[in-house]
């Protein structure tokens, strides 16, 4: 009885994960969508494959290749057995995914998913979840997996190098076999950003108005009542404010150490996160569980106070357009952004972790900025706030421009080169699969059982 109920915990949460990577993957969805769950695929090791699964992967790939990729199920099924044999032996050889490591990816995604749909509300009603508690308990199962998948393949092919011989070899064979591929149109940017910093006065008025809700909760107001009059938390009206926490869930570092050092009904003194300030109550302990309401505030900036940010921007604008200064000069004087200030202003590319950004995959704000510049051209100055209410203003460099191009081997070696350590680190992880499918549990339903499967997963 109990596994029948584990099985339909999973086959409930695949449903979820499908969803999630739909919309992970840009795709448009109907909250009415319905996802059939047809039963378990394979089992490997101690982990299953849903039929789900299959599709959502499928799905996934297709998006991936603009819809060029053309894969059957029995291809789907195998890519999908080889992470779960990844992630059995990651935790067989002890291979460790850190608390910590798992909640920054859980917390990731579920701002993007927030901000996707507008409100917390939103995407807890479009996925059937019942409360944040259990969204982040079943993302943080899903990113595990992907952590421990990651972390082995690193293990595996830790050692793996190449030569150039062998990126020249790589690139022949394309050649060869006409299988080039394309380079897609690419820019370098930079930036100067400046904070727009409150003043201590604007400050205190926040820590000012929240001491006298606290005061006015001591003195028998309601704190939730307080929460989703004032709170701006974007999930207040979904939850009051109201938040099962323990020590590993993905919060703030601030609000758990705040969490776990009060006693059940007493209120915090205001304190400060990356997301503004809070008042802070538990309202019940449960073991390692605390129920914790809060309300959050953000400081006020003045129009003045942006306005004088801008203007000084916009005079350090005009100084580098004027040569008055070098631009990366301006940076390492004036920007207040550590993540670029040391690289001469240049922005990274989160999903490639280098400078060069894809046109046709850049953020769509960002591409309708930069998309019409020359190379050493500017932005204008622009307000920029992020999800957490830290404003700034910037501008962007354009410091090249890539045409879109078929991969030349003098252009575009360090592309070609990852190409083909890709490759050869692939092959490594394929070696060691078929070397421990043969000490593996694996079962597959008869419904797979005469797949052509690269490896020898029916074990024949």
């Amino acid at each position: 009885m109990q596994q029948k109920t584990n099985n339909l915990k999973r086959i409930r949460m695949i449903k979820k994960i499908l969803l999630f990577t739909l919309l992970g993957l840009g795709l448009q969805i109907n909250a009415q969508t319905r996802i059939k769950l047809d039963g378990v695929a394979t089992v490997v090791g101690k982990n299953i494959v849903l039929n789900s699964e299959i599709e959502a992967f499928k799905q996934e790939l297709l998006q991936q290749s603009d819809g060029k990729a053309v894969v059957d199920d029995c291809e789907m099924l195998e890519q999908i057995m080889h992470r779960k044999l990844l992630a059995h032996h990651a935790v067989i050889d002890s291979v460790i995914a850190s608390e910590g490591e798992i909640n920054e990816r859980v917390q990731s995604k579920v701002q993007y998913f927030t901000q996707q749909l507008g409100s917390a509300e939103k995407m807890l009603e479009l996925y059937g979840f019942e409360s944040i508690k259990e969204m982040n308990e079943e993302l943080y199962q899903v990113e595990k997996e992907a952590l421990l998948v990651g972390k082995m393949q690193q293990e595996i092919t830790i050692d793996i190098d190449i030569t150039p011989e062998e990126v020249k070899r790589y690139f022949k064979s394309l050649e060869k076999n006409n299988n080039l591929p394309e380079i897609g149109a690419e820019i370098e940017l930079a930036q100067i950003v400046l904070d727009i910093k409150p003043t201590e006065e604007e400050k205190q008025m926040i820590i000012d108005k929240l001491n006298d809700f606290k005061k006015q909760i001591e003195d028998g107001e309601s704190f939730k009542m307080k929460a989703i009059l004032y709170s701006e938390d974007p999930g207040v009206s979904q939850n009051s404010g109201l938040y099962t926490i323990t020590r590993q869930s993905p919060f703030v570092k601030e609000f758990k150490e705040t969490a776990f050092s009060l006693n059940e009904g007493e209120i915090s003194e205001p304190f400060k996160s990356d997301f503004g300030y809070h008042i802070l109550t538990v309202e019940k302990i449960k073991g390692k569980e605390r129920d914790a309401r809060h309300l959050l505030l953000q400081v006020k900036i003045s129009d003045d106070v942006l306005n004088k940010a801008k203007d000084s921007l916009n005079k350090i604008r005009l100084k580098i357009l004027k040569n008055e200064i070098p631009f990366e000069d301006a940076v390492l004087r004036y920007s207040d952004e550590k993540e670029t200030r040391l690289n001469k202003g240049m922005i990274m590319n989160p999903v490639t972790s280098d400078t060069h950004f894809e046109l046709t995959k850049m953020d769509p704000d960002l591409y309708a900025r930069v998309s019409n510049l020359k190379a050493g051209e500017y932005t204008d100055v622009f307000y920029e706030e992020t999800r957490q209410g830290k404003k700034m203003y910037k501008f962007i460099l354009l410091k090249s421009k890539t045409d879109s191009h078929i991969a030349d081997l003098a252009v575009d070696y360090v592309k070609i080169k990852d190409l083909a350590l890709q490759k050869k680190k692939q092959e490594t992880v394929d070696e060691w699969a078929n070397d421990k499918i043969g000490d593996t549990y694996i079962k597959i339903n008869e419904k797979y059982k005469n797949c052509d499967f690269k490896s020898n997963w029916t074990k024949k």
